[in-house]
């Protein structure tokens, strides 16, 4: 006689999906906000060098963060899928906390050659590589400091503690604007104090990240075994999750990175139009991340609990955001394009060339919802082989779109290339969803 189901509890409901999407979303932009306080607060200074310093120390700080953002993804699953087990609920906490100190260690101590590296790639002349070498020197020492505050949010994601997790990330903003103002402004620290007000910040709010841990960690009577939860065999999966999340990010900065290359090759008003554009398009990738971080915790909690009818659950609900997203997009765009065109540029050329090329962000959202909320389904359940093998097939579409593409239309190639590599992103995710099932 085959057994009952286990019933679905009543809280996993769509309600409860789209009440976790808020807080992701908010919580995804924090590191870009932070340099663009940084850029603001400095923009008002009399010398533009500033201005430019603290832009290039942004660019240097966002990749790198960027591409150990797998950090608090694969955390956000772990802790998911361990809701149940309190001393695995701890593993998920402790194993990825050593990786981030270890990496943000070896940021510390490699910070001559990453800085050296990246003034060879950019190459700002000297009075900006002065003051981007001033800022970058003080924030480096918060590596380790953002990459445990990555895992903690992480991990609170995975355990659903939304207050925590938005008053970690809306603190670490205002202590960064309140101290940037008095570093700046008060005490005339100029970029010094831009970077110190940051580095602050980011100490802070860790510490307290360490005071919401102890609250919400599970109390147990056994003693944890730090020397079986750090030993190779246990960190091994752990290890192998952030690879293949790392490759997918890898594969992304190529993209992105070529895409900016070979636009400016193109007149100056068209590589302006592009980039307003651009932002345009991560505004709406921070939307998606909202969703596909909900998906990643109800994926988690489906294979923690092994309740194959929560997991299509949350497939049904990650289908329903996959057509609701784009329709709000899409929506907004059509009311607001010109508005929001404004908020970046005020140039009339500009502006002209972005309505003129506007129509690939209509239909960005369409062909990219899949690839990015399913991301977050995948990486709940650990299944990140298909992320990282789905994001090399894609990154070959885009090589090869762009090689054909460009040069027979120009700046409409660039921009279909990337359509085709958003829709390739999708399609190849989607051919492992029949496979996932046997990950719960």
């Amino acid at each position: 006689m085959t057994k009952n189901p286990k019933p679905i509890p009543k809280q996993y409901t769509f309600k409860n999906y789209l009440a976790l999407v808020l807080p992701f979303i908010i919580s995804t932009i924090t590191t870009p906000l932070l340099g663009i306080v940084d850029t603001a607060l400095v923009g008002h200074l009399p010398n533009p060098a500033f201005i430019a310093g603290i832009a290039v120390g942004a660019v240097i700080f966002n990749t790198l963060y960027w591409l150990f953002g797998f950090l608090r993804v694969s955390t956000t699953g772990f802790a998911a899928q361990a809701l149940d087990d309190p001393l695995q609920l701890r593993a998920s906490l402790i194993r990825p906390i050593f990786i981030a100190i270890a990496l943000g260690v070896i940021f510390i101590l490699l910070q001559k050659p990453i800085f050296n590296g990246a003034m060879l790639l950019i190459k700002p002349n000297a009075q900006v590589q002065h003051h981007a070498d001033n800022y970058f020197t003080i924030l480096i020492w918060g590596a380790p400091f953002v990459l445990v505050n990555y895992v903690f949010v992480g991990w609170l994601m995975g355990m659903t503690k939304i207050k925590a997790v938005l008053f970690l990330q809306v603190l670490i903003n205002f202590l960064n604007i309140i101290l940037a103002i008095i570093f700046v402004w008060g005490c005339h620290w100029d970029v010094k104090g831009v970077a110190l007000a940051s580095l602050s910040a980011q100490i802070i709010c860790t510490l307290l990240g360490v005071w919401f841990i102890y609250i919400y960690l599970p109390k147990t009577l056994n003693k944890p075994d730090l020397k079986a939860m750090l030993s190779w065999q246990s960190l091994k999966s752990v290890i192998l999750v952030n690879t293949n999340l790392m490759i997918r990010t890898i594969c992304l900065l190529i993209v992105t990175n070529h895409f900016i290359s070979i636009g400016s090759s193109f007149n100056t008003e068209t590589l302006a139009a592009n980039a307003v554009l651009f932002q345009i398009h991560y505004l709406m990738a921070y939307l998606f991340d909202g969703f596909a971080n909900a998906s990643s915790v109800f994926s988690g909690k489906a294979k923690g609990t092994k309740d194959i009818r929560l997991y299509n659950l949350t497939l049904r609900w990650s289908l329903w955001a996959c057509i609701i997203c784009p329709v709000i997009l899409i929506t907004i765009w059509f009311g607001f394009d010109t508005a929001i065109i404004k908020l970046l540029t005020n140039q009339q050329v500009i502006i002209d060339l972005c309505i003129k090329y506007q129509y690939w962000l209509i239909i960005f959202p369409v062909v990219v919802a899949g690839g990015l909320i399913y991301y977050g389904v995948f990486s709940g359940i650990s299944y990140t082989s298909s992320i990282r093998d789905s994001m090399i097939l894609a990154l070959i579409v885009w090589l090869i779109a762009q090689y054909w593409f460009v040069p027979m239309w120009g700046n409409n190639g660039l921009w279909l290339s990337y359509i085709l590599f958003s829709l390739a992103r999708t399609l190849f995710l989607l051919i492992w969803l029949p496979n996932s099932k046997r990950y719960i």
